[in-house]
């Protein structure tokens, strides 16, 4: 047997901290050290930070990484392990993202990324260069290129996260050229689902091309994107270990070498596969590494439940509890990695309107600042309009969290405001009924803004994106916010999260909020979904449309097939009035604050759907 330990470092970092990025991993490696790891394996980018967009144009931005990652290096000499680090390098002009296998206080090689993503929320194309297969040069005297590793247990090859999501990544060039383990330095966004995918993709990999893959990404959130963590050690397709995600830690998998060989000797596919390729590619180059791991007294790995043939018994979580959570953990994350990283804010704020939207959020919120020990104040606007319902409401559920909660009534300036609007109109023209409403919504959001000043308070924006969509809301109003929480969020699922989180912890303010017809209660007796269309229409609206790309005729075709207890010439106006109010709102969404992404889709322009603002629809 050729036994080794594997250890993957999920590490949080932040964008240019690059001594406190390089600190945080040095803490895993001494803990992997001590526990026999024999090759530690952390993020993509794990000096610079992730992902950090134009500012590896800045040439000093890139050199300085080269410094800290030779401090990993020298304050890991004594260390009997290999490490993989993710690191940006300069090679004649152009910027590289990079793994760099570290190990007695040494760089012994630089493996650049091959794909570079520019698609949804990804735009290294802009900014990166990319590997090529045979390229073989050095970097600061150390080896760069397409590289294998050839170690004391055995041969190495690295790459960078999208490699691995290409069939054509390099994985299948270097585990023909013989490559053992694979290890895949990753910083992967969160989105709805993706662990799964994660998972499947690891062991499809690994499998097909029979190595052992170590994969690892990175934790934590940085602006709008929300880095889940976790890990998989996958040895030809079998599972071995799992990182815990939505947290900075580490875990270790024992795997033996020799059996991923023979699994080769008895893949007849894959050895007539390997036959087929020899020769048709350039061969990476093999560098002998000089550096001394640690295997002694590595055991066998015991499969759960001791048993080669039956599954574990663990309990599994049901699906909608893994949904549930992994949207509220990342939700979460996102803002508290936004409050702390900032380093700017000393509360965090909300309008607690008595609805849906701002209720979530603050649960949201409350996740996090009760275990980091941050005071969240709320804030109930009145005007004629609003409701002793949704006041009580909103009461209550402060009261339910232990968080601040004050009343503060707006009627006096509304009508101040409205007196101002007049005299601009003159005596001939009246303000709109909408005018009326965003008056109020602007003066809750100057104060909430002045509040911020003052406080030093982050101002959480409580929108969600189907009602963001298509317009129902206010710039300079409920629009407004330093992070907007729940914007790509769908409504359906904003209700859906709000009764999963009554179930779970039966508070009555989640009960008097959602026994009441969804609203903004600017005006009287004002309903939401007598003003657009219902929620679960809109939303598949939504999808379809700016989704799944459809034509506003096949849209309502799907929609038939969706609803057939809507009338069709009813769902022909539904398709018809999102279609015009979405293009018509673009300038609207645009303006929003950074918002957290956590689907494949948002309204967030500089992520993952950008249409222009001056746009007509003819097409």
């Amino acid at each position: 047997m050729r036994l080794i330990k594997v250890g993957l470092g999920s590490v949080n970092t932040t964008v240019g901290a690059f001594g406190a990025n390089v600190d945080r991993a040095l803490v895993q490696v001494r803990a992997m050290a001590a526990e026999q790891v024999t090759i530690a394996v952390f993020p993509e980018q794990l000096v610079g930070g992730y992902p950090a967009e134009d500012l590896v144009q800045w040439q000093t931005f890139v050199e300085r990484q080269w410094q800290e990652l030779l401090r990993f290096a020298d304050q890991t000499r004594e260390l009997p392990l290999l490490s993989a680090v993710g690191v940006s390098v300069l090679h004649q002009g152009l910027r590289f993202n990079c793994a760099a296998l570290v190990g007695a206080g040494r760089v012994h090689g630089l493996v650049p990324k091959e794909k570079l993503p520019t698609y949804n929320v990804f735009y290294e194309g802009r900014t990166f260069a990319r590997g090529s297969p045979g390229l073989d040069v050095s970097v600061h005297g150390v080896p760069f290129g397409d590289l294998l590793f050839a170690c004391d247990f055995g041969v190495v090859g690295l790459e960078v996260c999208e490699d691995l999501w290409s069939a054509d990544g390099p994985m299948r060039r270097r585990s023909y050229a013989g490559a053992e383990l694979i290890c895949n330095l990753s910083a992967s966004p969160f989105r709805i689902g993706v662990d799964s995918t994660r998972r499947e993709l690891v062991s499809t990999r690994a499998g097909d091309h029979q190595v052992t893959v170590a994969y690892t990404n990175q934790v934590g959130a940085n602006d709008g994107l929300v880095f889940d963590g976790g890990g998989f050690l996958c040895q030809n397709g079998r599972l071995v270990c799992e990182v815990p995600r939505f947290q900075q830690t580490w875990a270790a998998g024992v795997v033996d070498l020799d059996r991923t060989v023979r699994l080769r000797a008895e893949n007849t596919t894959w050895r007539d596969d390997r036959a087929a390729w020899e020769g048709t590619q350039p061969t990476p180059r093999l560098v002998t590494v000089d550096a001394p791991t640690q295997r002694q007294g590595l055991r066998y790995p015991v499969p759960p439940g001791r048993s080669f043939f039956l599954p574990s018994g663990a309990p599994t979580p049901s699906p909608q509890e893994r949904y549930c959570e992994d949207l509220l953990d990342a939700l979460a994350l996102g803002i508290g990695d936004y409050f702390e990283k900032t380093k700017g804010f000393r509360c965090v704020g909300i309008a607690l309107s008595g609805g849906r939207d701002s209720l979530l959020t603050l649960l949201i919120a409350h996740r996090w600042a009760k275990r980091a020990g941050v005071p969240i104040e709320t804030f109930y606007m009145a005007t004629r309009y609003s409701s002793d319902g949704t006041k009580q409401a909103a009461q209550l559920i402060a009261s339910e969290l232990g968080v601040r909660f004050q009343v503060l009534d707006i009627d006096e300036a509304f009508e101040r405001e409205l007196a101002a609007v007049k005299t601009m109109l003159g005596p001939d023209r009246e303000p709109t009924p909408v005018t009326l409403q965003n008056i109020q919504a602007r003066l809750r959001a100057q104060r909430m803004w002045n509040w911020s000043n003052a406080s030093g308070g982050l101002f959480l924006q409580t929108g969600n994106m189907s009602e963001k969509a298509v317009g129902y809301t206010t710039i300079g109003g409920d629009l407004m916010g330093a992070l907007a929480v729940i914007a790509n969020l769908p409504k359906t699922v904003v209700m859906h999260l709000l009764e999963y989180l009554h179930q779970k912890h039966g508070y009555q303010g989640i009960a008097a909020v959602t026994a009441r017809r969804a609203g903004p209660e600017l005006a009287h007796n004002q309903v939401g979904e007598e003003e657009l269309m219902p929620f679960p229409i809109l939303d598949a609206c939504f999808h379809l449309f700016a989704g799944e790309k459809l034509a506003p005729a096949d849209v309502l075709d799907a929609l038939g097939s969706l609803f057939p207890e809507v009338p069709r010439e009813r769902l022909e106006g539904y398709a018809q009035k999102f279609v015009r109010l979405f293009t018509q709102s673009i300038y609207k969404w645009v303006q929003a604050p950074i918002s957290l992404h956590v689907g494949t889709l948002d309204l967030d322009r500089e992520r993952a759907l950008q249409l222009p603002v001056v746009t007509r629809t003819e097409w």
